[in-house]
Parts: structure tokens; sequence; C-alpha cells
């Protein structure tokens, strides 16, 4: 956590999602958008940043498997132990959600995308509201996920949704985490 004591853009970033807003920051291979999960504003704004319809649900991430016990109650020892094999890392998982989860993250889904990330920004983020942040790509619908700050910037320059822009880099991974259904092991993505 020194990292984190010690980077003000991460801090920042920390309160204003515990204050409703919405923010940009790097993850393992493109740049996301994040809010609280439960701040139903501000999972509207990121919505209406990507131009993206409610119904398909969006990601969680989190720093550890503990901040998502809230999601994982109904399921097996052997999918725990499948989720615990596979992260951190670049896995997301789709979950059972049991009506744990607000449906303006889940969407019309009956499960929920967990995963939990390796990128020290993404950690520190989640350890410093203290649990899962909403990950979504920082791009439109249909535009390029960005993989650089002023990508970001470009897209959303005049849009008064975004609050802040995490100071860092997006890690080395060429594309995005694999989506997989923990129930079936379908691969989706």
């Amino acid at each position: 956590m020194l990292f984190q004591q010690y980077n003000p853009s991460i801090l920042i970033a920390a309160r204003i999602m515990r204050q409703g807003g919405v923010i940009a920051y790097p993850t393992e291979a493109v740049w996301g958008l994040g809010c609280l999960p439960d701040n139903k504003d501000a999972v509207h704004r990121i919505l209406s940043l990507k131009q993206r319809h409610v119904s398909k649900g969006l990601i969680l991430v989190a720093s550890s498997i503990a901040q998502f016990e809230p999601y994982l109650r109904h399921i097996t020892v052997e999918q725990r132990k499948t989720l615990e094999n596979s992260w951190p890392g670049p896995f997301t998982w789709l979950v059972p959600h049991h009506n744990t989860v607000p449906s303006w993250v889940s969407g019309k889904h009956s499960s929920i995308a967990l995963r939990v990330s390796n990128h020290p920004h993404v950690r520190y983020l989640c350890n410093a509201v203290g649990g899962p942040i909403v990950s979504t790509s920082a791009n439109p619908q249909g535009k390029p996920a960005p993989k650089q700050t002023w990508q970001v910037k470009r897209y959303f320059k005049h849009q008064p949704e975004l609050d802040w822009i995490v100071s860092g880099c997006v890690g080395q991974r060429a594309e995005p985490s694999t989506i997989t259904d923990l129930v079936t092991g379908v691969v989706i993505r």
C-alpha cells in the first residue's frame, strides 16, 4: 500500500468515487471507466459516456476475492477453487448473482461479471474505496478501447460525466480479459 499513500491521483480518484463520481483508470490492457457499483446515478453516467444500454450489464473488478464475498455465497467449493486458481489475473467470471447486485450493474443477466485484477492501480483503487468498482472500457460503444491517456481525453474532453483521470499506464496485456461462465465453463470472450 506504500504506492497508494504517495499517489495523490489514486487517493483523489477514490474520494471522487465515494462522492458519486466517475473516473477513468488504467487496467491490464486498456483504460477503464469506473465508479462505485451501488451508485445508480454514477453507473448511469458511465452508460451515457459509453452510449451503452443498461441491459448489457457491467464488470466489477476487485483487489481480492474477499471483496467479492457477498456475490459468492451460492457457489460450490469447486467453483470457488476455480476462481481462486485464476485470480488475480485477466479472467472475468460470470457468477450467478441471486439478486445480490443491482440491476443497473447486472443488466438483464442472472449473473454478474467479476474479475480480481493484478494491475496495481486497480488494486489500490479498490482498496482505497473498500470494495469492488465498476470496470468497463473507456470508449464510446463501437470505438476502439483506449490504450493511452490522450485517447481517453479525446473521447471525453467535452463530457461533464467524467470527473477524473487517474495518472498511470495500462499493463502489458494485448487483449481484454477472457469472460467465462462459471457454471457452464463456456467462454464468452
